[in-house]
């Protein structure tokens, strides 16, 4: 084979080849520009969410806060709040008073009640005379863990009953953190509350 035929050979597959399509920039902008719009509406609604359930739930009132001397420690422990409910609700949740927002957790029992600091968020006490009951439970208004991963405590704030979730730095530590708070309760349902 000569060189002429493969010059002409090679030719016609010289003469295919083009160049790349160019980008479109303005199009492609335009959908990122698009695509951060819809990000940001999505945002804002669930932002307008959250303030109108709380709105809904103005008529709770404020939680107590911890008295002077709330006592001896019968239990301490460390670890996440991760929101409070409607008793029996567990995906509605509470928001008035900060109550929905998750945050580190400090958990002191007393006789007097369950005080419940939270750095950087509303602290709250829960007197003893308003703890329901404590149980293991696996879930809790968008948190989910295994099954008994989650202490819940029902108790009383005006007329609504509420869930709150905590899990422990230890979770061993939950199954006796319920037998006190239930303990608790038995003792002031049957023998009425301390003066």
């Amino acid at each position: 084979m000569t060189s002429v035929t493969s010059a002409k050979l090679l030719l016609p597959l010289a003469a295919e080849r083009k160049s790349a399509d160019v980008t479109d920039w303005a199009a492609r902008i335009g959908w990122v520009v698009g695509l951060l719009l819809f990000i940001a509406l999505v945002y804002w609604l669930m932002r307008q969410g959250w303030k109108w359930r709380g709105s809904l739930q103005s008529d709770l009132p404020a939680p107590p806060t911890a008295p002077e001397d709330p006592g001896e420690a019968r239990l301490r422990t460390e670890g996440r709040y991760h929101g409070s409910t409607t008793a029996g609700q567990w995906l509605d949740r509470i928001v008035a008073h900060g109550l929905g927002s998750r945050s580190r957790v400090e958990l002191t029992l007393t006789d007097a009640g369950l005080d419940v600091v939270r750095p950087g968020a509303n602290d709250f006490f829960i007197p003893a005379d308003r703890l329901r009951e404590a149980r293991l439970d696996k879930g809790i208004a968008g948190k989910v863990l295994a099954e008994g991963g989650l202490l819940v405590v029902t108790w009383q704030l005006g007329d609504t009953l509420i869930d709150s979730g905590f899990r422990s730095e230890r979770s061993a530590e939950h199954a006796a953190w319920v037998e006190a708070i239930n303990s608790m309760n038995h003792l002031i349902t049957t023998e009425g509350p301390a003066r």
